[in-house]
């Protein structure tokens, strides 16, 4: 699975094992020896045994505004999950050091980002454990007045440890602003608030329109439940209604009322069958629309194949609902409260670091988020720009524990050198296999942030020794190796990432 947000390049990264002739521009940086030296010794023990912290932060795509007293309560409320083993031990550290139980626990401030720095304005964040050892918290009163005049926003996390100690400031995506959900058919020349097949969507669900009566579709246990406090997200398929069932082959486009669906938790793969959605007016399933889908739009989920059966909540169960059919109107069927779900998108950030092997004493922000590699050059120097958010020019690439000349370019680009095949120990003269090694980004004072990017070193066929030669060689065979040699220099490079 990938992570949300990340470019999908199309073949694995890879690079042929050559010595290099040329030494990097002069303007590229790199640690001094004593520092590089001491940073690969942490790098190879983060290699061996990652202690890494995570920040995931689940929020809707669009956000409705709130006028005059009325408060709009975003819905799904912004979500935060903790997870990865350097939250233990780095809480372990802080409680050795403060020799207290009370200054490691994490706490937290959720606002908008133009908010400014009251806290005043923002909404207090408390964890608890779950059972799978994540943190998690919900920011329920977070809302956007009609005063803002903003097209879009983002959600500003900050998180502290509770000795006072800041561990870092983090970003939603961006929040795209409407008045009210629309209530127009949908055009696909403006596909802003239409919902497209493979995105990700929550579904709620609020008895008699009562704020506090609702329930979100999350999955705990292996099973569907409607739950009060905490919300999934679903991968919304697309799929070939002209298919049997068993294959369910998935295809592209955006999600229009009467196509077969399939929803799909994000976090645990689980499934429901496929589903026919279908718009809901006035509590009624409308069997002739087939307009696309709009954010916020009211909707029910009929099980393909079934008599009328759609999927229904029963206070936190998730059950199957027989509608009743109308007599004067065959495209209608009348369906209960528990049928009718509000869909809307949402989107994920992830943000990862470690700090277990660095005496870190600044905030560990901005995390930096890679979304795409680039390779530029070939033959004896082969530069590789990484792609992304939040860079700054205290960051270096490193290809596993080897450093990378980097230069900074932007907040959105860093640019580095690909080191030799041969600054990994192994002599390259006779590799016979690739080398594959994670792609890691490292401040100076040596925390590091992971990613889900790895760089692959393949061996060129010409320097495996045992090879038998042709007996009849071309006159032409310089040419003719030099110039396969040269294709397969250049075709060599690919982009690969790790799942």
């Amino acid at each position: 699975s990938l992570p949300a947000g990340a470019a999908v390049p199309a073949e694995p990264l890879t690079h042929p094992c050559r010595p290099r002739s040329r030494s990097p521009p002069r303007c590229w940086l790199r640690s001094n020896p004593y520092q590089a030296s001491l940073l690969r010794d942490s790098v190879r023990r983060y290699l061996q045994l990652p202690a890494d912290q995570t920040v995931l932060i689940l929020h809707a795509k669009v956000a409705q505004k709130s006028y005059g007293n009325e408060k709009r309560f975003f819905c799904p409320p912004p979500c935060v999950y903790l997870s990865g083993p350097g939250w233990k031990l780095k809480q372990e550290q802080i409680k050795a050091r403060d020799l207290g139980e009370a200054g490691f626990r994490v706490c937290g401030y959720m606002g908008l980002d133009s908010m400014g720095s009251s806290l005043m304005e923002t909404q207090k964040l408390s964890f608890e454990e779950q059972p799978d050892a994540k943190g998690f918290s919900c920011a329920k009163a977070l809302y956007i007045s009609d005063t803002d005049k903003r097209k879009h926003f983002r959600l500003v996390l900050k998180l502290f440890f509770s000795n006072g100690q800041e561990i870092g400031t983090f970003h939603s995506k961006l929040i795209k602003v409407i008045s009210k959900p629309s209530q127009k058919k949908q055009s696909l020349k403006n596909t802003d608030l239409c919902i497209s097949s493979g995105s990700k969507v929550s579904l709620f669900n609020r008895l008699r329109s009562q704020t506090v009566s609702t329930r979100y579709l999350s999955v705990e246990g292996g099973a569907f439940i409607a739950s009060a406090r905490q919300w999934a997200a679903f991968t919304l398929h697309l799929a070939d209604e002209r298919c049997a069932r068993s294959e369910f082959p998935l295809r592209e486009g955006y999600i229009r009322y009467g196509s077969v669906v399939q929803l799909v938790c994000t976090a645990t793969g689980v499934t429901l069958p496929p589903l026919i959605i279908r718009k809901v007016m006035k509590q009624y399933a409308m069997l002739d629309v087939d307009e696309p889908i709009s954010q916020l739009h009211k909707c029910a989920f009929q099980f393909q194949g079934s008599d009328r059966m759609y999927l229904c909540l029963s206070t936190e169960k998730v059950i199957q609902f027989q509608a009743s059919p109308c007599p004067k109107e065959a495209n209608r069927e009348l369906l209960n409260d528990g049928s009718c779900w509000t869909i809307i998108s949402t989107e994920t950030v992830e943000y990862t670091f470690s700090e277990s092997l660095a005496c870190v004493r600044e905030p560990v922000s901005p995390v930096p988020l890679i979304a795409a590699l680039q390779l530029t050059g070939g033959g004896d120097v082969a530069m590789l720009e990484v792609q992304g958010e939040y860079f700054h020019a205290h960051l270096k690439v490193w290809f596993g524990d080897v450093e990378a000349e980097t230069m900074y370019r932007s907040p959105k680009s860093l640019v580095c050198v690909v080191p030799d095949v041969s600054a990994f120990g192994s002599d390259w003269r006779w590799l016979r296999y690739p080398i594959t090694v994670p792609l890691l980004l490292i401040r100076d004072d040596g925390l590091i942030y992971s990613s889900s990017f790895t760089f692959t070193y393949t061996p060129e066929q010409s320097c495996i020794p045992g090879q038998q030669v042709l007996a009849d060689v071309p006159q032409d065979s310089d040419k003719l190796l030099d110039s396969i040699h040269q294709e397969f220099t250049r075709t060599n490079f690919h982009l690969f990432m790790q799942t």
